[in-house]
């Protein structure tokens, strides 16, 4: 199981929110990329980076930071929030990134979804299936798509697009352990998927419970910056 480390990004602050509410927001650092710096420094692969500002307003903000954290960093580097057509794909993978995560329009612009997999490639796109109660939640988790979670994930699975960022809104940023009977069942019915998890991971042995589940990935965020797992251990999970 792969374990990627989070940055989540507001106002050109590193913050977490809670349950995806934006009035939630605690900074725990103003300088982003010296947190990418150590990720790096503890030799973890990848960094997933969100745009919050770009994830709301449907503009993206952070093009100079993914740059640079390209540029200064030996990590590859997802990139999701405020991906809303083929033009900001396009200056995303120019900056470096190494895959794109894309939530919204996979599910309320399909037509420029799948522009943007015949352009860029569905091997360089990750599905954001952010869920609450069964429904995957559009335009930064504010609004219901009314659309189920098995139908999206099925629906890009037939445009070729097979990793998928699963986060459980209700556990997301409340450190109460990840969803795992979600992830059991989406890995039943789509064995063939990468299933990425998100939301709620607290401690070694959340993802110990993940890895058992043969999930292909783990992402962590509160959790390295309340302290409540060290870098270290976590690069030891990582294997």
């Amino acid at each position: 199981m792969k374990i990627i480390p989070a940055i989540d990004i507001l106002d050109n602050k590193l913050v977490r929110l809670e349950k995806g509410e934006y009035n939630s927001a605690k900074v725990y650092s103003d300088d982003p990329l010296e947190m990418a710096r150590t990720f790096s420094d503890f030799d973890f692969e990848w960094l997933h980076i969100v745009d919050l500002s770009g994830a709301k307003s449907g503009k993206l903000f952070i093009t100079e930071l993914i740059g640079r954290i390209k540029t200064e960093t030996k990590l590859k580097i997802q990139v999701g929030g405020g991906i809303r057509n083929l033009s900001d794909a396009k200056m995303l993978i120019d900056k470096g990134v190494d895959r794109l995560v894309i939530g919204s329009i996979s599910v309320i612009d399909k037509q420029e979804f799948e522009k943007i997999i015949s352009e860029i490639g569905p091997e360089k796109i990750i599905a954001s299936v952010d869920v609450k109660d069964d429904y995957v939640m559009v335009k930064g988790w504010t609004l219901n798509s009314k659309v189920r979670l098995s139908d999206h994930i099925k629906y890009c699975l037939s445009k070729n697009v097979k990793s998928f960022l699963c986060t459980d809104i209700k556990k997301d940023g409340m450190l109460t352990g990840p969803n795992l009977e979600l992830y059991k069942n989406l890995l039943s019915e789509f064995p063939f998927a990468d299933l990425i998890a998100s939301g709620g991971i607290s401690s070694l042995q959340d993802l110990i419970a993940l890895k058992e589940l043969n999930i292909y990935a783990a992402v962590v965020g509160k959790a390295i910056y309340e302290n409540k797992i060290d870098l270290k251990e976590l690069k030891k999970i990582a294997g």
